[in-house]
């Protein structure tokens, strides 16, 4: 059986959005525990989250990110290892001694540590990094230089390289989430298997940020072949994507994510090769379930009794494709019209991060249930993590 492995991620105001909810929800879906914690917080407060396009670096607001342990109680012995985000935290976290003091345990202790972007800054601060090999953000390469660092150059601010070296792992940004995640598994112990599955991702415009982002870097992480398309566009180019968070009243507050790039041809794409299909929610749903072509790919998937994992708004489609006559489903409350009128036995999303799977079926109603639908979606696809 496998044991249940416990790490610790350290955050700070204004961390970078994709950095800290990536590996936070990842990990949780291959059965690790995740302890989020920011010195001068405690559970249940929030971390503001900034996003910075790795085009140009222009920062904007991101989501809210809940903590779900409180810094004063935590102890870095029940931890098996450390999680450090990167953004414009990493910069103020380094000054103060409880953190220095909390890195340098699990650095001397040779628990492994996992630090992206800025987030080596910590490990400079606590003197970690001496005649290692390590990488990171371009700009503060200087400064790990002169803690003694072996500076690993990346190619460009966009690079998807991750450093391992020994108990340390390193990466220059949130494009190198899938191999920093990989190796940080590897170093808790984790091996994966089955991961030569195939997974196929329909993007469009104003999809939902956390939603495309996070499940296509956890199974890339897993070592799959991912492949994201959206009708009309090519590889290489990028669908706009929103942050959606609850601040009061009926709706949602809207303001711009990352920019995600696709990776393959709407054209070229062969529906037979894929083992899997992820739909992901936000606005883009509404408009691609008037694409017919879209809705012929959603049926080869369900009526081939492929796996599909849908979210939140991503129910749309698969109503307007008639795929949901006679399945239990879930989705965000403001979808249920569809499901239900379309056919579908409608299962009430309480609490809002459950997922349920009915057949090759996965459905979730928000980006907080991604733990469930990873694994969900995992376990249908014979894809396993084990410590």
């Amino acid at each position: 059986m496998s044991q249940k492995k416990r790490v610790l991620l350290l955050c700070g105001d204004y961390v970078e959005d994709a950095e800290v909810m990536v590996p936070f929800q990842a990990l949780q879906a291959y059965g690790v525990s995740v302890d989020a914690v920011c010195p001068g917080k405690k559970s249940g407060d929030i971390c503001p989250t900034a996003v910075h396009q790795i085009r140009s670096c222009p920062e904007s607001r991101g989501h809210d990110f809940t903590l779900n342990a409180t810094f004063d109680e935590i102890k870095a012995t029940n931890y098996e290892g450390l999680v450090i985000p990167g953004g414009r935290s990493p910069e103020h976290l380094a000054l103060i001694p409880s953190v220095v003091e909390l890195v340098s345990e699990f650095a001397d202790s040779g628990k492994p540590i996992a630090a992206v972007c800025h987030g080596p800054l910590l490990l400079a601060a606590a003197g970690a990094i001496k005649g290692r090999k390590v990488t990171a953000i371009p700009t503060i390469g200087p400064v790990l230089v002169a803690a003694g660092a072996h500076w690993i150059e990346p190619e460009s601010i966009a690079s998807t390289i991750a450093v391992a070296d020994g108990n340390l792992i390193t990466a220059v940004t949130y494009k190198g989430h899938s191999e920093f995640i990989r190796h940080f598994v590897k170093a808790l112990g984790g091996t994966i298997s089955g991961s030569h599955k195939k997974i196929l991702f329909l993007c469009g415009d104003y999809m939902e940020d956390y939603e495309v982002t996070v499940p296509f870097q956890s199974f890339e992480a897993l070592g799959c072949e991912v492949d994201a398309v959206c009708p009309g566009k090519k590889s290489g180019e990028s669908c706009a994507t929103r942050i959606r968070d609850v601040e009061g009243g009926h709706a949602f507050s809207g303001r711009t994510g990352y920019d995600f790039v696709l990776n393959a041809n709407w054209d070229d794409v062969d529906v037979s090769s894929y083992d899997a299909l992820v739909i992901p929610g936000g606005r883009a749903p509404g408009n691609l379930s008037l694409n017919h072509s879209v809705l012929a790919l959603v049926n080869h998937f369900m009526q081939n009794n492929k796996p599909v994992a849908s979210l939140s708004q991503g129910q749309k489609i698969l109503a307007a494709a008639n795929a949901l006559k006679g399945r239990k489903c879930t989705a965000h409350p403001t979808a249920k019209l569809n499901v239900v009128l379309l056919g579908g036995a409608w299962v009430e999303p309480d609490p809002i991060d459950r997922c349920f799977t009915d057949g090759n079926l996965v459905t979730g109603a928000s980006w907080m249930c991604h733990p469930e639908l990873i694994s969900q979606l995992m376990e249908l696809l014979d894809v396993r993590v084990c410590f």
